[in-house]
């Protein structure tokens, strides 16, 4: 059975069109609708994601600014370690640039036998140092000669507890000393004489501005500019400088240790070799007007501040243009 419409043409023509447009008007609304929560189903997930990890950041950084802190205030220095001007104490979690934990005493330190510091440094270097570098220091396989090793450089390696080594394939990395004071200056005693080396500095104030100068033109490629270490090519770091003594500088700056180049008196003199030191002096003192350093993480805490800050401006840009569309 048919249906006619019996109505006249111009009113059929007429339901047709608005028909038209109801259908017309309803796909674009709901193309609209379908848009409208496409976008804000992305926004919201992208926002999710963004806050998760931006969360995870601040924890990171706030982990960052503790063990900052404890760099600054924790540890207490070694029993028998020489007076210096200005001694910080290294913190028991961050001995070095990656914040390795004090390393084991590689081997039990003989109980002294004799007074005479000769002879307790001989039989401290028999007991630890001769299987590496020989009875007489002429070297072995496991280590190199002592022959050109003086007191600067025997000083040097053990108070700052990178020697003796716990193994001979270890990496001589800072950590807490093996040995006190009076065994150290044993130590010296005898290694001095199986032949000759640089002295122990004798540490001065110096000038900062000029330190400062230095600082960067020699130093800073390799342990940055805020003297917090850096990774180098080949897996190999310079060390943080915000621990060794102001001795263990100027013993380093003469000696050259391990891929460090050696800086003789006619490239750097005593005096400048002050300056350099109270220029690292003044880099601990540092008083962040800023704000908290957050562990010197560097650009992290304004990438940090983008993404939080940035996606929630966003969020309003998109709210208001979504607002207008309807």
């Amino acid at each position: 059975m048919r249906y006619h419409d019996h109505r006249p043409g111009p009113a059929r023509h007429v339901t047709r069109r608005t028909a038209r447009g109801t259908d017309r008007g309803t796909a674009r609304h709901n193309l609209e609708q379908a848009v409208r929560h496409a976008v804000k189903h992305t926004v919201k997930h992208t926002v999710k994601h963004a806050v998760k990890h931006a969360a995870r950041g601040a924890l990171l950084l706030a982990a960052a600014a503790a063990a900052a802190a404890g760099a600054l205030s924790g540890g207490t220095a070694d029993a028998g370690a020489r007076s210096e001007p200005w001694r910080p104490s290294p913190p028991s979690s961050a001995p070095g640039a990656r914040g390795e934990p004090w390393p084991p005493s590689p081997r039990p330190v003989p109980s002294p036998t004799t007074s005479d510091p000769f002879a307790r440094g001989r039989q401290l270097y028999r007991a630890t140092c001769a299987g590496c570098h020989g009875q007489d220091g002429g070297g072995s396989q496991n280590g190199p000669s002592l022959r050109d090793a003086g007191p600067a450089d025997v000083d040097y390696q053990v108070s700052s507890g990178r020697m003796p080594l716990p193994a001979p394939d270890a990496v001589p990395r800072r950590g807490k000393p093996a040995f006190g004071r009076r065994d150290i200056d044993a130590l010296i005693a005898y290694v001095s004489t199986l032949g000759r080396g640089e002295p122990i500095p004798r540490v001065a104030p110096g000038d900062v501005r000029l330190g400062a100068t230095l600082y960067l033109q020699n130093c800073a490629s390799c342990h940055s500019a805020s003297a917090v270490g850096a990774a180098l090519p080949d897996g190999r770091y310079a060390p943080s400088l915000m621990y060794p003594s102001p001795t263990q500088i100027a013993e380093a700056i003469r000696i050259g240790p391990g891929t460090m180049p050696e800086f003789s008196q006619g490239t750097l003199s005593d005096a400048e070799v002050n300056s350099i030191i109270g220029y690292i002096l003044a880099l601990r003192r540092t008083d962040d007007r800023g704000g908290a350093k957050l562990g010197g993480v560097g650009p992290v805490a304004e990438g940090l501040v983008a993404w939080v800050f940035g996606i929630g401006l966003l969020l309003i840009v998109i709210r208001l243009l979504g607002k207008r569309a309807r």
